[in-house]
């Protein structure tokens, strides 16, 4: 399984370049799976419904099924929030997963900023941004996209060059300190 993460502030566009680099993927045969951080509350799950009736009844997960799609709903019930490693342990196989948010963690990943925001950029910070998508020629030592060039974006992940770097990345995660 390979992982790419989209960062960057508030309202720089993660989630549209996230969602475009996921149809990019997935519409060149690849199996892609997604990750969204948020950091507010989140419930996709209504009140009133009978799987919102069973969390609030105490269950810790509850699976809602039907014949297009299923849902794992999982309360955490005051345990600490899990960590992205046991997230990507939890999904199913895949060629990529495009992970958004998780800023702080150490996967490679493209940094999405906008030459009006108030922010500066994450990357000179990060050893771990490989990229930069811009509406701006930003001063990143490393490649630079077009926010709106998904298809090079993702030839520039697809390149066997950055599968290595995301390979050693993973070993050097995995070594014991």
């Amino acid at each position: 399984m390979n992982v790419i993460g989209i960062v960057g502030w508030k309202n720089s566009g993660k989630t549209t370049l996230a969602s475009a680099l996921i149809r990019e993927l997935s519409g060149r045969g690849l199996t892609v799976n997604s990750i969204k951080h948020a950091h507010h509350l989140v419930d996709v799950d209504q009140p009133g419904t009978d799987s919102y009736k069973h969390r609030e009844a105490g269950a810790r997960e509850v699976i809602l099924a039907g014949g297009q799609r299923f849902a794992i709903m999982h309360e955490l019930r005051g345990a600490e929030e899990p960590t992205l490693d046991e997230l990507l342990a939890r999904l199913g196989p895949c060629d990529w997963v495009v992970v958004e948010g998780f800023k702080t963690h150490s996967h490679p990943k493209i940094e999405v900023h906008r030459k009006q925001s108030s922010h500066t950029p994450l990357y000179p910070e990060a050893d771990d941004i490989i990229a930069v998508a811009a509406d701006y020629a930003a001063d990143f030592s490393g490649p630079v996209f077009d926010v709106n060039d998904v298809p090079a974006i993702a030839d520039f992940i697809l390149s066997p060059e950055n599968h290595d770097r995301y390979n050693q990345q993973r070993q050097s995660d995995e070594t014991p300190s």
